[in-house]
Order: structure tokens, then sequence, then C-alpha cells
């Protein structure tokens, strides 16, 4: 536990923490063979340097381009571009377009071998958002991938009568049955950045359309709360994964997470494309998380909640949850003036501070219990790069008060 409490809206306290978290990946996450090592024990040691993930490999690339973005380091530069070079070598099959999910790699020089080739809408929308990171970072030729990966997303993906993407797909193009909003909240994220990156305006439209679809439609038929799990046509499966209770990957209930991390993507739309049901729609999903998922006796954000809304099944703490609902808050806190917010702000940060964050080594710790005991000594067993919490103190400085 850390007693001494910084001032959290303070532009130097995010910078330092920002370089504090990429202190702890940079340079040891870098593979010189090729691509980034995913898998660290609290102080750092790196326990698995072979397996790599889709989803990992290119949040290293998102991290290292938001931080050459912002401070303009040239060895931030050259970890991107040794990042897609991994993400384009070892995951990409140029014969067919698909990105394997996980890969292994082994041997000097490194030989990958593929270990699960499925192919998830959820991978894709971290690819394209690396692509558009590292556009905005200056590595021009991301430009044609970015298309790439937009064309691969509609033609493998797109459903244009839910208007809603599926989430995975068998080698021969066929869509399995299940239906996530998970991917698509992810699709939203990249699509978001992709217009940031381009000026399209089909990255925003699209966008659009899917925080529309999951957060009024979708949300309309779970009580207003964003459920995870849906059949083939939408409709609401109340049954899915209901007995496997410590899955991190299409979790039973609602996440609480989940339902500020779409605050957060509403707001950021809101800034691109103003439009008052935005705002109102992500205080409406940030306050219901916050009333309902806030633990009062020990403090922070618990992790699911049952199909009635209200009532916790899953009590443990993620690092995630608290980091999208600091990037939450700090943009309803901008957007509508209202203190209510900030003080959010500040104590989510608070109830960080004293316990998720990793004061001696770096970074977040991944899982917390209840009473806010760490429940292992690694900083992800499936893998970790915090971009949950850089990307929440970059979403934090651009909406702190003048």
């Amino acid at each position: 536990m850390h007693s001494t409490f910084p001032h959290y809206r303070s532009a130097a306290f995010l910078k330092e923490h920002i370089f504090h978290t990429m202190s702890f990946y940079h340079p040891r996450c870098i593979d010189r063979s090729g691509g980034f090592f995913h898998f660290f024990t609290d102080d750092g040691t790196v326990f698995d340097r072979e397996t790599r993930y889709l989803v990992n490999s290119t949040r290293f690339i998102f991290n290292y381009a938001m931080a050459h973005t912002h401070f303009r380091a040239p060895t931030y530069l050259d970890a991107v571009r040794h990042g897609l070079r991994f993400l384009r070598e070892a995951h990409l099959d140029p014969a067919t377009g698909r990105y394997a999910w996980a890969v292994r790699v082994h041997g000097e020089p490194q030989q990958v071998q593929v270990i699960d080739d499925t192919e998830y809408a959820y991978g894709l929308a971290f690819v394209m958002l690396a692509y558009a990171h590292a556009l905005m970072a200056g590595v021009t030729e991301a430009r044609e991938w970015l298309d790439d990966t937009w064309t691969r997303l509609n033609d493998v993906f797109w459903e244009s009568g839910p208007g809603l993407y599926a989430d995975e797909a068998t080698a021969d193009g066929s869509l399995r049955p299940y239906r996530g909003q998970d991917a698509n909240m992810h699709i939203c994220e990249a699509l978001l950045s992709a217009f940031e990156a381009t000026g399209e305006a089909r990255f925003l439209d699209r966008a659009e359309q899917l925080a529309r679809n999951i957060t009024l439609r979708q949300a309309d038929l779970t009580g207003g709360l964003i459920w995870e799990n849906h059949r083939r046509d939408w409709t609401t499966d109340w049954d899915y994964h209901r007995d496997q209770t410590d899955l991190l990957f299409r979790a039973y209930g609602f996440q609480v997470g989940h339902q500020t991390e779409w605050a957060k993507l509403l707001l950021i739309l809101n800034r691109l494309k103003p439009q008052e049901w935005l705002v109102s729609r992500a205080q409406s999903l940030f306050d219901a998380a916050m009333q309902r998922g806030w633990d009062d006796t020990e403090l922070g954000l618990r992790h699911r909640l049952g199909p009635d809304g209200h009532t916790v099944i899953d009590d443990r703490k993620f690092f995630w949850t608290q980091a999208e609902s600091i990037a939450a808050a700090a943009l309803l806190g901008q957007c509508t003036g209202v203190e209510h917010y900030w003080r959010w702000f500040d104590r989510l940060w608070s109830y960080a501070w004293t316990y998720f964050i990793d004061h001696e080594h770096g970074a977040w710790f991944h899982t917390l219990s209840r009473d806010n005991r760490k429940l292992d000594d690694f900083k992800g067993q499936a893998g970790k790069t915090d971009y949950h919490t850089l990307g929440a103190c970059y979403l934090a400085l651009t909406a702190l008060p003048a």
C-alpha cells in the first residue's frame, strides 16, 4: 500500500505515471529477434519467451505509437516499426489475409509456428487500432494496411441486417454462431482512431452505427445495461458461459468495466460528431456502473453483475475496469462540467494508487480479490501490456481543466 497521494488532476502526474508504466515494459518487452515478450511476473521477469497473442502484439504497437506521438522519442518509433514487422511477418498469412490469434517463436534466426489460426473480429479490431496509431505516429505505409484491415473486417465479419460484426470465422470463411458486444466495442474504438488518423467519414459513420446498435438497441433488450453474449440473430443469450465463472473472454454477465468503456467511447465519438444522446447515454452507463459496481466496504469496482443488473456475481477487482472508468470519468467531467465526475476520477485514482499500481516495479497488478489482495505474482498470466491504463492517462491528459 502506498500512503502518499498525488494530485491526480495534473498533467505532470499523468505524464509521470505514463513514464513509470512504460519503464516496466521498455525495453525489457522487446524481443530483438522479433516482436515483444508478453508474459511477466510482478518483478519484470519474462516467464514465457515464446508465446505471442495477436491482441498483445498489437497493443504494444499502440503503446509505443502513443508514446511517440506524445513525446517524440525516436526509440519509441523504432519499437513501433519493430512491432509492425512482427505483426506482418508472424501473425499475418499473406496468402489468405488472415491474422493468426496465437503463434510460438523459437530459435535464432526466429522461427514462427502458428498455434491458433482462429480469426476473430476482436483480433482484427486491434490490428486496425495498431495501424491507425502507427499512421498517426508517422508510419505512412500503415495507411494501406489500415485499409486492408477495414476491407477484411467488412468482407468476413460484417452483417448488414443487424448492423454489427460477427465474432469468429473458420478457415473457409463461414461464421460461427456466437455474437458478442466485446468485438463490436473494440472495433468501434479502432474506427474512431482510424477516423482520427485519416479524416475519412466512413470510419466515423460506422463507429456511430455500432455505438447506436449496441448501447441503445441491444441494451434496450437487457434493461439498459450492455450484456456480453448473444446468439446468431442477436437475441440475448442469458446462459452462455453461466457455469464458467473464471473466464476472461466472453464472460457471463454484465461486466462493470464494459459499461464505462462504452461510456468512454461514446464521449470520444461526441468529440468528433457531437450529439446529445451520446452524452446522456454515457452518463447513464457510467452512473449505473458506479452505483452498482462500487464496493463501499473494500473500495474499487467489482467485475460482474448478474442478469438482474444489480447482484454482484464476481467480486474480484480487475485493473482494466478501474482504468477504463478513470478515462470515462475524466471525459464526463470535461464534457458536462459536473464536479461529481471529477470526484469519481479522484476516487478511482486514489483506489488504484493504493492497491493496483506496483510502485516498486512499475505497471499495474492484473487482478485483486474483493479485499484487495494480489491473487498471484504475475502481471498477467495471459499476457499484459497496460494498454488500458496508458490509454486512460492519455485521454485524461486531453480532458484536464485548463
